[in-house]
């Protein structure tokens, strides 16, 4: 693990961000290597508290988040105007965390970054009305 990107925060709505790191967990082991935050019932400036605490405590420089316009991405980025260096990714799915896991940089940002293109390639739709 010593070429891992370091740790990532996953922060979504209900259980979202805790299942996304346990099927990490059930596919490559590392599930580890990210830090879930569920936000039922917390306000804006209550997410951002707990943002701002479990990026201090992990020292991560990377947030995964579930919705692009939802209060934790809102959160995450009043929160990353804190920490020079970071990055927030909206609209996580599971390839994109197998990804950023798996990667073989150090560097967190360029992890994300090609976990949020392989994220963005994974999605697919098949079938429909024939």
């Amino acid at each position: 693990m010593s070429n891992a990107p370091g740790l990532a925060i996953v922060a979504g709505h209900a259980d979202f961000a805790a299942g996304l790191t346990s099927a990490v967990e059930a596919i490559t082991g590392h599930g580890d290597r990210l830090v879930p935050i569920q936000v039922r019932g917390l306000c804006g400036e209550d997410i951002q508290a707990l943002l701002r605490e479990k990026l201090k405590d992990s020292g991560a420089l990377v947030i995964f988040t579930d919705l692009q316009a939802g209060s934790c991405t809102m959160a995450a980025r009043r929160v990353l105007r804190e920490v020079p260096g970071s990055v927030l990714v909206a609209g996580v799915n599971l390839p994109m965390l197998l990804d950023f896991v798996l990667s073989s940089g150090t560097d967190p940002v360029a992890a994300a970054t090609a976990a949020a293109e392989r994220g963005r390639t994974a999605v697919s739709v098949h079938g429909g009305p024939a």
